[in-house]
């Protein structure tokens, strides 16, 4: 069951409202007691309905945790759609586009409404478990960059999370929030790259390997993985639902 409705995140973007969502586990409602833990995603639009993804393709996540059973609460949010909106709300750092556009990164604000307000409220809403522990973020591309940033500097609110095909070229290089970043907790990352992306930026075979390495050698507990014939988009993103899903520790009873 997916549960949708507007919001406003007045931080970033005034009055205007965009969609957010919740999908619950099959169980839910029968039972009155049992609590699930989270995942937050971004491009909440492009994870559950093909009618209102961008391409229409969606991840049809909704329809997978059901088949397997899966005992998770995935909560989400539209992105912004308003010119660069979706690039500087989902960046942590500023950067220049191919085409010399100047992106203006506004992810930590984007990160401090999410731990600030949104996730109080799917706590206060739904029969979550709040904890660290049971708290995952996910998401691709810009997304799966964001995932990132939120493992590194939001640690104490996520103990894992999924990053398919992460544009970590943005900076150029392994970004800063990175190499600063100390995991002093337990911490699971899954990340991935399509083979058939690297074509599109040359710099991101090497800050991917780069990346690898550096959270190894931190600590966290890496999954990673280079996606045979995978491409930048939902089709190929959802091909990677049981892989993710399992190396996070979310299975199917």
């Amino acid at each position: 069951m997916v549960k949708e409705w507007d919001i406003a995140i007045p931080q970033l973007t005034g009055e205007r409202t965009r969609r957010a969502y919740v999908y619950l586990p099959n169980d839910y409602e029968e039972d009155s007691e049992r609590r699930y833990p989270v995942m937050y995603m971004f491009d909440g639009h492009n994870l559950f309905f093909d009618s209102e993804a961008t391409y229409g393709k969606s991840w049809g996540i909704g329809e997978y945790l059901d088949y397997t059973n899966t005992k998770l609460i995935v909560a989400a949010v539209e992105c912004n759609t308003v010119g660069n909106g979706r690039l500087e709300e989902y960046s942590p750092i500023n950067f220049y586009m191919p085409d010399g556009t100047f992106i203006r990164g506004r992810g930590k604000k984007y990160m401090d409404w999410l731990v600030g307000e949104f996730k109080p409220f799917i706590d206060s809403n739904f029969r979550t478990l709040p904890d660290r522990l049971n708290t995952a973020i996910g998401g691709s591309s810009m997304g799966g960059l964001m995932t990132m940033y939120a493992l590194a500097a939001y640690n104490r609110f996520f103990s894992r999370g999924a990053a398919l095909s992460p544009s970590l070229w943005v900076g150029g290089e392994t970004p800063a929030f990175l190499t600063r970043a100390k995991f002093g907790r337990a911490t699971l990352l899954y990340m991935d790259y399509g083979s058939k992306e690297f074509k599109n930026h040359s710099a991101q075979k090497k800050i991917f390997a780069d990346v690898a390495a550096d959270l190894i050698q931190k600590g966290v507990f890496l999954t990673s993985r280079i996606v045979p014939y995978g491409t930048h988009c939902e089709a190929s993103w959802q091909r990677q639902l049981p892989v993710f899903m399992s190396a996070l520790g979310f299975e199917g009873e």
